[in-house]
C-alpha cells in the first residue's frame, strides 16, 4: 500500500511539473491532491506523503500569493495534527503553521478561514497542554476568538463543537484554586449552550456527545447539590443512549453505560430517605459495568475492560458486605 501511494505521488508530481500552469496553479493543484490523500489515509506514512506534497507546494507559492501560501499551511497544519505520535513533534509543527496562517487569515482571509483556524489552533494547543507543552488558556482563548464567528445563529454545528471543546478544557485544569467552581459552572453551561443548537434527530452525533459529557460535568462537579446534580446527570446518560446504541456504536454505548453506572453508584436508592443505602443501585450499576466490560472487551478496549473490572471487584465486595469504598470509573 505505501509503494503504491509513494508511486501515486511521484506521478502527481511529475503531471504537475509538466504542466502549463502558473507556480501557483502548480501550488493549488498539489494541495488539492494532498487533501485528496489525507482525506481518508490508510497508514501514517499516507499522511507524510500528504505532508511532502503540502511542502512542495509551499516551495512553489510565489511570495505574492501570500492568501495561497497562508491556506496551503492552515491545510498542512491539520495533516500533521492527524498524524500519530508518541511526541509533540508534529503537534508542535502544526501549531506553528496555525499561527502562520492566522497572522494572514486575521487581515486578509475571510472570517470563516480565521475562524476555523483559531477552532483547531484550540484543539492543537488543549493535546500539547495535556503533554505540558503549552497553556491551556490559550485554547480557551483560541475557542472563544473562533465563537466571534461561529454564533449559534449561522453555524450551529460549529457552535456546538465549539462549546464542547471550551468545556473540556474548562475541565482540564486542575481544582487547585478558588475559580475551581467556577470553571465547573463554565464547562456545565458549555455543554447546555451547545445543546441548544443541535437535537436528536438533524445532529445525532453531536447531540450524543454533548449529553453524555454534560452528564460527566454534573456528576463529578463538586457542588453541594450532589443529587439532584447526578439526576440530572442520568437524564442526560440516557438521551446520549438513544444515540449511542450497542449496535451503531458499541464502544461510545459502553463508555456511556460506564458513566451511568458511576452516576447509580453515588444516588441513595430511596432519595427521601438517603441514609439507608445505595444496594439496589450498587446492585444496577454492577449489570451495567459488567455489560460494558463485555462490550469493551469485544470491541479492542481492552484498557477501558481492565478500569471497569477494579470497579466491579469494589461493587462485589460493597454489596457482600465487606467495607471498599466505591470509586466508580469514568471512561469517556
Amino acid at each position: 500500500m505505501g509503494s503504491r501511494v509513494e508511486e501515486e505521488v511521484r506521478a502527481a508530481i511529475k503531471a504537475v511539473e509538466n504542466s502549463d500552469a502558473t507556480q501557483a496553479e502548480k501550488a493549488e493543484m498539489l494541495m488539492e491532491i494532498a487533501l485528496g490523500i489525507q482525506a481518508k489515509p490508510k497508514s501514517p506514512n499516507q499522511l507524510l506523503s500528504a505532508i511532502d506534497l503540502y511542502e512542495y507546494a509551499l516551495s512553489l507559492c510565489p511570495p505574492e500569493q501570500f492568501l495561497l501560501h497562508a491556506r496551503i499551511q492552515a491545510r498542512m497544519a491539520t495533516c500533521l495534527q492527524a498524524i500519530p505520535g508518541e511526541t509533540s513533534e508534529y503537534l508542535e509543527r502544526s501549531r506553528d503553521c496555525y499561527e502562520t496562517a492566522r497572522a494572514v487569515f486575521k487581515d486578509h482571509g475571510t472570517d470563516e478561514e480565521n475562524a476555523e483556524v483559531e477552532m483547531n489552533l484550540g484543539l492543537v494547543i488543549q493535546s500539547l497542554a495535556s503533554l505540558n507543552k503549552a497553556l491551556i488558556t490559550d485554547a480557551i482563548s483560541a475557542y472563544q476568538r473562533s465563537l466571534r464567528t461561529f454564533n449559534k445563529e449561522k453555524y450551529p454545528k460549529e457552535f456546538a463543537i465549539l462549546q464542547n471543546n471550551l468545556a473540556t478544557a474548562f475541565l482540564s485544569i486542575p481544582f487547585t484554586d478558588q475559580r475551581a467552581k467556577m470553571r465547573e459552572a463554565l464547562a456545565v453551561q458549555s455543554f447546555e449552550e451547545g445543546l441548544k443548537v443541535v437535537d436528536l434527530i438533524d445532529d445525532p452525533i453531536e447531540y450524543a456527545m454533548l449529553q453524555n459529557n454534560l452528564g460527566n460535568a454534573l456528576q463529578y462537579s463538586s457542588s453541594s447539590h450532589a443529587v439532584e446534580n447526578n439526576l440530572r446527570a442520568l437524564d442526560a446518560y440516557d438521551e446520549a443512549l438513544k444515540v449511542r446504541t450497542l449496535e451503531s456504536s458499541p464502544l461510545e454505548y459502553a463508555n456511556t453505560i460506564s458513566n451511568k453506572a458511576n452516576c447509580l453508584l453515588n444516588l441513595p436508592d430511596d432519595l427521601e430517605n438517603p441514609g439507608s443505602g445505595n444496594s439496589e443501585n450498587c446492585a444496577t450499576a454492577l449489570e451495567l459495568y459488567e455489560e460494558a466490560r463485555s462490550v469493551f472487551l469485544s470491541n479492542n478496549g481492552a484498557g477501558n475492560a481492565e478500569i471497569v473490572t477494579g470497579v466491579i471487584e469494589d461493587i462485589k465486595n460493597e454489596l457482600n458486605g465487606n467495607s471498599t469504598k466505591l470509586n466508580g470509573s469514568n471512561v469517556t
